[in-house]
């Protein structure tokens, strides 16, 4: 076995989530803007709690309201409105197979390792998600295991929150132990934002448990702009690809964030800089809370048509829309876009 700390001296990510920006005042402040503009909007984080890493905030322009990653997670006044539609459950997700374990497709199961999360985007659809109830933690877990180990049928297993790595290596590194020892398993998805906002996360030691498992590892990251990778993450990211980690890319289309080609181009083309493949682009599900992000089907259609023009077909994401209850992703057909 790969020792853990795989020449790790420490783990800085725990110390980072520490001390996250939890207030608007104390994000904007450090940004040096003011937040009296803000005001109508900064009791939203009673709706739906803040919290914001540095090492994100350090990727934001100072003095700028605008910046594409702290509209992501300031709250906002227009998080008050009651729009129709846009419900606390937009993927039916609330009734699981087993506490923590959705069983959504047929050859697939999603596995809620941990209901926190490093940074709280205020456009997740899983904003009122009942962590509570669907939170097995390390003793929890054999329930699921004889599930999966159960059903043949299934032959991959996604790690999923909440955020998968806010656990320890340690705890990971024993669920992959038991979860390696059924043998119609073929594949471990990890689905995190968290290297994003805290790149220290991406320790040597988990990275090195990963590339020895008989399981083929595939970590799909969350990112929706360009300016979310920085030196020091894609220097991480290289190292996992090289470690034979499969890395996919996951965005949320969003209004004021990324609607653009423009920017949408450049994240395709940071992401592949850094050895991760765009994967899929999605609209946004629609959570109640969040109805100010939601770009139009239309306008979506005519941005990737725009990227068709400008991308090559493996740069290009795949733009999709959840339903609850579907058998899979629902693809938005590029032909409807109207001449």
């Amino acid at each position: 076995m790969i020792p853990l700390n795989g020449g790790d001296l420490h783990i800085p990510w725990q110390k980072e989530l520490a001390r996250a920006f939890t207030t608007p005042e104390q994000l904007l402040d450090y940004l040096g803007l003011d937040a009296a503009p803000w005001q109508a909007g900064l009791a939203a984080r009673r709706l739906f709690a803040m919290r914001v890493p540095r090492p994100f905030a350090d990727k934001m322009e100072k003095g700028n309201p605008q910046d594409p990653l702290l509209r992501q997670v300031l709250p906002l006044a227009e998080e008050f409105a009651e729009v129709p539609g846009f419900v606390t459950d937009p993927l039916d997700e609330h009734d699981s197979a087993l506490p923590g374990l959705l069983h959504k497709y047929r050859s697939r199961v999603l596995l809620v390792l941990r209901g926190g999360c490093a940074i709280n985007c205020r456009y997740c659809f899983r904003r009122h998600f009942p962590y509570a109830d669907n939170s097995p933690g390390m003793g929890g877990w054999q329930p699921a295991v004889d599930y999966i180990a159960g059903h043949p049928e299934i032959n991959e297993v996604i790690l999923s929150g909440g955020d998968p790595l806010m656990a320890k290596d340690e705890h990971i590194a024993r669920l992959l132990d038991e979860l390696e020892s059924i043998p119609h398993l073929r594949r471990l998805r990890i689905h995190s934002r968290l290297p994003v906002v805290i790149p220290a996360r991406l320790t040597n030691g988990l990275r090195d448990r990963l590339a020895q498992s008989r399981l083929r590892p595939v970590l799909v990251l969350h990112v929706n702009h360009a300016n979310e990778i920085d030196d020091d993450l894609a220097t991480r990211l290289q190292r996992w690809q090289r470690a034979g980690i499969t890395l996919l890319n996951q965005s949320v289309l969003l209004a004021g964030v990324n609607d653009d080609a423009d920017a949408l181009e450049a994240l395709s083309e940071r992401l592949f800089d850094a050895g991760v493949l765009p994967y899929y682009l999605h609209q946004l599900d629609k959570v109640a809370g969040a109805a100010h992000f939601a770009v139009s089907d239309e306008r979506a259609r005519a941005l990737m048509a725009q990227l068709l023009a400008r991308l090559p077909g493996f740069l290009m994401p795949r733009l999709v829309r959840e339903i609850g209850g579907e058998v899979s992703k629902t693809p938005l057909d590029l032909s409807l876009e109207p001449s």
